[in-house]
């Protein structure tokens, strides 16, 4: 391995020399900062042979080249290690260091100094500058925080800017869009920025079997509308400034913890939207991460959101996929043939559109129509991956047209909204699909409901699927949108539910590590002393107890169940009673009672 590829392996423009042949002198480096080097000095090291700068992300990835490091290895090693303390003392950057050998491709990689707790032994082959600042500087979900408290910031901006509502998320999300993709706006009029956005759009666009629809629906609904071009050019440059210094630093789409942003912008700004529209359930990443791992995304799998909304599941599940690929024809398959959605609703549409070009496209399988005039579509994808969260109170537009005409009318009452609570969206894709595997997002009375159409439906899915698992989730999952108390169910389609004589895991999932901050909504609880947010251990956690189908007193249960049931690990773990106090016995009766208010059962 040359120096010149591993420089054009890792990436020229991150390059940093300043003495010749490329290197990098730490004592002319500490002189010139007005630091005192002697202080850190170790041995004789002050030259490395390749350094690597990321000032935004701040962040250094520094390489020292041996012919053959195996016979000197132990020396190499404390070199290394030195430089690496040196960039700390110098910058305070996060380091990668790297031993490379120039005889062959072998190398050795450690993360912020060189000892066996820190060697990263996984990393075999040079990669990326973006695939290390990933390992030390990934968009981690502690960041969502600082992404939201700007996303809130920026929101208030678009308010007193005269910027609708329902225009705000879209309007965001385009913005991102065109500035990943290199907008120039600077001392340009807002004609001249909207039109420059229009051109971005429309070349990444421009392959999309659906390219009429999606760029009609951004042009018209987003760059067209009176109030964005009312803006004058003093206002959407502020707009685009903001959005350059405090919400582009916390993109990073490149790793499978890649966010879905739209998802933040919709949970921060979806507190100003009306009471009418709070009812739509905006799925949080964290959850999306979960249902993703749960089912098994790869490579292989060709998945599909028959209810995509933003396309909080689509991102993911891409992205999961994305990181399984070898080779760039496997990436390219991916975003050709084994990402699909559906969205019925014109605005959800264009904000999925937008989210998965920001994510790396992957969208030309994204259409706007009813799932359920799309059976045969479905079929000719050959899906093996369901992950959906459909809307739990759809009235009739939105509902398949066969079950809508079932009904109850009477006299004095109209049945208005979905009376199966989305269990007959669950049951037309599992019978579309055929077979894979299935996880989907329903309201806790779909679970444990036991009557009507409720009941009629889990009877039919048991009938023709197996019921894998059901995780009962926290009670404010959606806060500060939709407060529906939700559940996730995982099936097995093709295999029914009785034959297969497999019983079926329940997860009492309520506590995920995320607490409520005023003005920001959920957040991941940090802690303050070593900086690590609460999710990975828990994800870890949940994902353990499924996947070994282990009941754990507290948070588990196996049982067989059928479909007249209660589907919900209340209902058959094991408690410790004798933790229990007076106050949270009272605090159950009265979450207890809101939500027999909330689902009209008294």
């Amino acid at each position: 391995m040359i120096r010149t590829e591993i420089i054009n392996t890792i990436g020229r423009q991150f390059l940093s020399t300043n003495i010749e042949n490329d290197e990098f002198s730490y004592q002319k480096a500490f002189t010139a900062a007005h630091k005192d080097f002697a202080a850190v000095k170790i041995g004789s090291f002050k030259d490395l042979d390749i350094r690597f700068v990321d000032k935004q992300a701040r962040v250094a990835v520094l390489v020292e080249t041996k012919q053959n490091f195996d016979t000197v290895y132990e020396k190499a090693k404390q070199q290394l290690n030195a430089y690496m303390a040196y960039e700390r003392a110098l910058t305070g950057y996060a380091v990668i260091g790297i031993l490379a050998n120039t005889n062959d491709d072998r190398i050795r990689v450690w993360h912020g100094a060189v000892r066996e707790d820190t060697f990263l032994k996984e990393l075999t082959a040079l990669s990326s500058f973006a695939d290390y600042r990933n390992i030390v500087a990934p968009a981690r979900i502690n960041n969502k925080e600082q992404v939201i408290k700007n996303t809130y910031k920026l929101n208030e901006t678009l308010h007193g800017m005269g910027i609708s509502e329902n225009l705000r998320s879209q309007f965001v999300g385009t913005c991102i869009l065109a500035l990943k993709n290199h907008l120039q706006y600077q001392g340009l009029s807002t004609t001249q920025i909207l039109s420059g956005i229009y051109d971005i759009l429309s070349d990444l666009l421009h392959n999309d079997l659906n390219r009429a629809d999606k760029l009609s629906i951004l042009h018209t609904k987003v760059l067209q509308d009176q109030k964005v071009r009312q803006l004058d050019a003093q206002d959407i440059t502020k707009v685009l400034d903001d959005i350059s210094k405090d919400i582009m630093p916390y993109i990073n789409e490149e790793t499978a913890k890649g966010q879905d942003l739209l998802n933040l912008f919709f949970t921060t700004f979806n507190k100003y939207v009306g009471k009418a529209d709070k009812n739509q359930a905006f799925t949080p990443d964290h959850i999306v991460s979960f249902m993703c791992d749960v089912i098994g995304i790869n490579h292989t799998s060709r998945v599909l959101d028959p209810c995509c909304g933003s396309g909080a599941f689509l991102v993911r599940a891409m992205v999961n996929a994305l990181n399984d690929c070898v080779t760039e024809e496997e990436r390219n398959e991916v975003k050709l043939h084994h990402i699909y959605g559906i969205e019925a609703e014109e605005k959800a549409f264009g904000l999925s559109t937008t989210n998965m070009l920001i994510h790396g496209d992957g969208n030309s399988n994204v259409v706007m129509k009813s799932c359920f005039d799309m059976s045969q579509w479905i079929k000719d994808a050959h899906i093996d991956r369901v992950l959906m969260n459909p809307p739990y109170n759809a009235q009739k537009p939105f509902c398949q047209p066969s079950y809508v005409a079932t009904w109850k009318k009477t006299k004095d009452k109209e049945t208005k909204e979905d009376p199966s609570s989305g269990l007959h969206f669950l049951y037309y894709i599992a019978e579309t699909v055929g077979t894979g595997k299935l996880a989907i997002l329903l309201p806790m009375q779909a679970a444990i409901g036991n009557s009507g159409d409720i009941k009629k439906f889990k009877e039919l899915m048991m009938q023709h699927h197996r019921l894998d698992a059901v995780f009962s989730l926290p009670n404010e999952m959606f806060h500060p949108g939709a407060n529906v108390v939700a559940c996730c169910m995982i099936w097995e389609l093709g295999i029914r539910h009785e034959s297969a004589n497999i019983p079926t895991f329940f997860g009492y999932f309520k506590e995920d590590g995320f607490v409520k901050r005023k003005k920001i909504g959920r957040v991941e609880r940090v802690d303050p002393n070593t900086g690590e947010g609460a999710w990975n251990a828990i994800h870890d956690k949940w994902l353990h107890l499924y996947q070994t189908r282990s009941a754990e007193e507290g948070l588990s249960a196996v049982k067989k169940v059928s479909y007249d049931d209660e589907w919900c690990a209340e209902a058959y773990m094991e408690t410790d009673y004798s933790t229990l106090s007076e106050k949270d016995f009272i605090q159950k009766l009265v979450d207890y009672s809101a939500f027999l208010v909330q689902n009209e059962e008294v």
